[in-house]
């Protein structure tokens, strides 16, 4: 309900038309008395001054029939419609208007637009609007701009046209609007008509307007014609400045943006608080710590620095720098707190964990994002859309079902999971985690999809090894209009080669190419090798490379190797080691596979050459790493780890399933490894590490968690053939699904098989 704003009064008595503070009722004019706010009169007849509100309709029910008022009255009244948003408000106080007859008056109307729209009301301004006789530019005006704060460009674009037609000429605040209008609508082609109808009239100089198009062409992603904007503004403020560094970070251009920014600076033009923001994030981009610490200084000098989206700002610098003491350090010293400042606080830890080259550092910090998760739960403040997604991707990365369907939940109970946003990162965190029926329930569920999540859940089917299901949503996904991109073909075309279904893969290959216009790329001609090997048609693999528009990367080298060792071609694997070598490869798993090539064909002489490129491309040793998190905590293990209090146990589990799984038919294979000890340089042989980090993690997993409970594992590498077969007979012997995810792939051991066709051990 609108009420009258408070009377203040401080300093001297105000003198009004006669004392205010004992005077008597009849002796006020109504419009006067309507004015102030007021208490009941006292026992002599006056009344005084309060600070109680006016309730908007029991004032205008006081207007006596016929009563004349003055326009100007109705103004307090509708802004506090505006304040409180309250539609049922504005209706009465435009009943009256047009019962005291100045309905007729351009600024009543006018305002009465505005003020529908600002209470979301656009259906309602609208009708008003073509009720006016008159309408001058200011309406005009104030119905575009509502349409844009409302969200429907279209019509405020549809207004605008209306506007031109009627030989109404727009003002500078209109084309701002219609200019915002083409903004919301990414719609440059508009927006460069707007431009030239600027041109025109010769305002296009005009600063407003510059900063307008400086925008316009940013969002649209025409950085190009940003800048030619930006330079035709003859008299630039800050927030022209402000427009185009900011241009140049979201369009990726950083290095322009700190040149501008540089060029502000030797103009003696100070920054802003949004200027500031805006060059700490290109130094976040270029993770620049050190050109970072210097606009913190300068955030110091210009005073900036207590505003709280500057210390957002340079608290995810530090962060992005991995600087991770001093973010929590002026995170800590904050005494406001925004819901932003967790939301940065979590998505940097987020970005620590995949940017990180430490595995126990990445997992670390992503179990940091969790605790501050927690914190941003109990301090009151609800999380958003950012904090769900982002917070899932951790769970995601960490393979942390358990925190991920406790959010899960949590944005069920919040009525976030409805977001797009939010629920593809739920799709995405079941997928990761090996719970594919979770994420089809999760994708199934969902109001709106995008080609994220089409091709989020794609790609989990494929991982899966779930191929129809793939193929069948792919299909399903282009019924429904939706184009799809790049890595939607990579997760069609891994799909057919984990199933082996040739003539598809060919026919979506030639799909991508024909029909979309996609141009393949490494990935692609990846999966159609892949496909090949798996089906032994190794002559076909290599003739498929050769037609390749590239040279072939180290992947696609490796997975002839692997192929060629697997049926027993070993001509042509040693053919594409020598290409493979060619490469100088950096990846250390890589030479594993060369070296158990070799050795296993006893070429002792390419055994040495591939140690010599090894010292020369300064390789160092394997660490083979994997992790297990049970009840909120985290256990690390390693080759041969004899550290772990219940080692006994573990160790005595493993012999008695490996000795079980013999008799079932398990052969153990023996490979090639580098020494995981940290003090031994490249050191080679061919006696393998008797337990591997994640056999050990799986049997304490086994070992403290209750039956039929699943088992996930992360490990750092690839898993060896040998883990990958014994692991697979674990799953039978203990009727457990064990999912293990290595540096290349998601293996989901279920009943003695695995998701990924068997064709994923055979890469080292």
């Amino acid at each position: 309900m609108a009420s009258l704003p408070s009377l203040a009064i401080s300093g001297t008595p105000h003198k009004l038309d006669a004392d205010v503070r004992k005077l008597s009722p009849a002796s006020v004019p109504l419009e006067k008395r309507l004015s102030y706010q007021r208490s009941p009169p006292t026992a002599d007849g006056s009344w005084e001054a309060s600070v109680q509100p006016l309730d908007a309709r029991e004032a205008l029910a006081l207007l006596r029939e016929g009563t004349g008022v003055e326009s100007a009255f109705y103004v307090p009244f509708l802004q506090q419609c505006v304040e409180t948003r309250s539609l049922p408000d504005a209706q009465v106080i435009h009943a009256h208007i047009i019962k005291t007859g100045t309905h007729e008056e351009a600024f009543v109307s006018t305002s009465l637009v505005d003020v529908y729209m600002k209470c979301g009301a656009p259906h309602h301004a609208r009708k008003l609007f073509d009720t006016l006789p008159r309408r001058n530019v200011v309406t005009w005006t104030a119905l575009i701009t509502g349409y844009v704060r409302n969200s429907e460009p279209e019509n405020a674009i549809l207004v605008f046209v209306r506007l031109l037609e009627s030989g109404c000429y727009p003002t500078n605040y209109t084309l701002g609007a219609v200019l915002s209008a083409c903004c919301a609508r990414y719609s440059i082609e508009l927006g460069r008509q707007v431009h030239g109808y600027m041109v025109k009239y010769g305002i296009e100089s005009e600063t407003s307007m510059g900063n307008s198009l400086c925008s316009l062409y940013s969002k649209c992603g025409s950085l190009e014609s940003s800048v030619k904007a930006f330079r035709r503004i003859p008299d630039k403020n800050v927030i022209s400045w402000t427009s185009i560094i900011s241009a140049c970070g979201d369009n990726g251009d950083t290095e322009l943006g700190v040149t501008l920014f540089a060029d502000m600076l030797s103009e003696d033009v100070e920054p802003n608080e949004y200027t500031l923001t805006s060059a700490l994030s290109l130094c976040c981009m270029l993770q620049d710590l050190s050109l970072g610490k210097q606009i913190h200084s300068f955030c110091i000098k210009f005073g900036c620095e207590s505003q709280l989206p500057v210390k957002n700002s340079i608290m995810y610098l530090y962060l992005k720098c991995e600087e991770i003491n001093e973010a929590r350090r002026l995170f800590n010293e904050m005494d406001t707190v925004s819901l932003i400042t967790w939301n940065a606080m979590i998505a940097g830890h987020a970005q620590i964990m995949n940017l990180a080259k430490d595995d126990m550092a990445a997992h670390h910090s992503g179990f940091e994002a969790l605790k501050v998760f927690q914190k941003l739960n109990r301090s009151g403040m609800k999380p958003d859309l950012y904090s769900f997604s982002s917070i899932l991707t951790v769970c995601s990365g960490l393979l942390a079902i358990e925190q991920g369907e406790q959010i899960h939940a949590q944005t069920i109970k919040s009525g976030y999971l409805s977001d797009v946003v939010v629920s593809s990162a739920l799709v995405n965190m079941y997928n990761k985690c090996g719970c594919i029926d979770d994420a089809t329930k999760a994708f199934v569920e969902m109001s709106t999809r995008t080609l994220i999540s089409w091709t989020s859940m794609l790609t989990g089917y494929s991982q899966h090894g779930r191929s129809k299901e793939a193929i069948q949503l792919f299909e399903d996904m282009r019924l429904v209009g939706v184009r799809p991109n790049q890595i939607t073909f990579v997760g069609v075309l891994s799909a057919c080669s984990h199933a082996g279904m040739v003539d598809e893969a060919e026919y979506y290959f030639n799909m991508m190419k024909n029909e979309y216009g996609i141009k393949p790329v490494m990935d692609h001609y990846a999966c159609m090798v892949d496909m090949f090997v798996r089906q032994g048609r190794l002559e076909d693999a290599f003739a498929f490379v050769k037609k390749m528009n590239f040279e072939p990367n180290e992947i696609i080298w490796s997975i002839l190797i692997a192929g060629c060792r697997s049926h027993g071609n070993v001509d042509l694997g040693f053919y594409a080691a020598e290409r493979l070598l060619e490469l100088k490869p950096k990846g250390i798993e890589t030479y594993i596979l060369l070296l158990n090539m070799y050795i296993s064909a006893e070429r002792w002489q390419d055994v040495s050459r591939v140690r010599k490129v090894m010292k020369n491309e300064n390789i160092g040793s394997i660490r083979d790493r994997s992790w297990i998190s049970i009840k909120d905590k985290v256990y690390f293990f390693r080759a041969n780890d004899r550290s772990h209090p219940q080692s006994a146990e573990m160790y005595a589990l493993l012999e008695s399933l490996l000795q079980k799984a013999t008799c079932l038919g398990y052969v153990p294979y023996k490979s090639v490894e580098l020494s995981d000890k940290e003090d031994e340089e490249n050191s080679v042989g061919s006696a393998a590490a008797t337990h591997h980090s994640e056999r050990l993690a799986i049997a304490f997993g086994l070992i403290n968690t209750t039956e039929g409970t699943t088992i996930r594992v992360v490990k750092n590498i690839t898993m060896c053939r040998d883990c990958h077969n014994s692991v697979k007979f674990f799953s039978i012997l203990t009727k457990r699904e064990i999912i293990v995810r290595d540096s290349k792939r998601l293996h989901r051991f279920t009943d003695g098989r695995c998701s990924c066709g068997d064709f994923g051990a055979l890469l080292l």
